[in-house]
């Protein structure tokens, strides 16, 4: 049977794992503050607006990211099921990050650029970025199952020859079938024996 990992190696993949996703998600996040501050600075756009749109390219490049480098090991037999998900989960990360901009500016009242971009691309992504390492790794990219190891041959005994010539699977079977073999020619010498002696005849009386 296949030894479970120790957990010291489980921790040392999982550390492994977050390393690259947090720098996927690092290319992501300044595409993310890259595309907003465009869309609100730039083309005017409304603050919400810009945090949809600056989430949705960040998406896509962090689908790219983890797909061909963070789990590029992983299950790939079923991606239209994987992309699915993927957006399913996408989309709730991008509520809870564009909703955290929304009560940021319009709840609470904090308009500035700083304010902004901190509830947006700090404190939005980093709730997010939690949930999304949650849910890729547990249902998008899910992990090959661990291979079934075959069965132990077991070693048939050689066959042997025993002293009383007859052939046997173990070292003393041979004696047996001879000495077997020994009483069956006695038997069949004294029954031969008794059949070949002569049989006396009965005297004919006569009348």
């Amino acid at each position: 049977m296949t030894e479970r990992p120790s957990l010291r190696t489980r921790l040392r993949g999982l550390a492994h794992e977050v390393g690259k996703f947090g720098a996927v998600g690092a290319v992501g996040t300044l595409v993310n503050f890259l595309v907003f501050n465009l869309c609100v600075h730039g083309f005017g756009l409304a603050v919400v607006r810009s945090g949809v749109i600056a989430t949705v390219v960040a998406i896509g490049t962090n689908y790219l990211g983890n797909r061909h480098w963070t789990y590029r090991d992983s299950d790939k037999s079923r991606q239209s099921r994987e992309l699915t998900l993927f957006a399913v989960f996408s989309g709730v990360g991008l509520v809870i990050e564009n909703g955290t901009l929304a009560i940021s500016h319009y709840a609470l009242g904090y308009t500035s650029t700083l304010a902004d971009n901190l509830a947006k691309n700090v404190i939005g992504v980093g709730i997010a970025s939690v949930f999304r390492f949650w849910s890729y790794r547990t249902w998008v990219f899910r992990a090959l199952p661990e291979p079934v190891p075959e069965p132990e041959a077991v070693p048939v005994p050689a066959q042997g020859t025993g002293a009383g010539g007859g052939n046997g699977a173990g070292p003393g079977s041979g004696s047996v079938a001879g000495t077997a073999a020994g009483s069956a020619a006695g038997t069949a010498a004294r029954s031969g024996s008794a059949s070949g002696s002569p049989r006396r005849a009965r005297p004919v009386l006569r009348r």
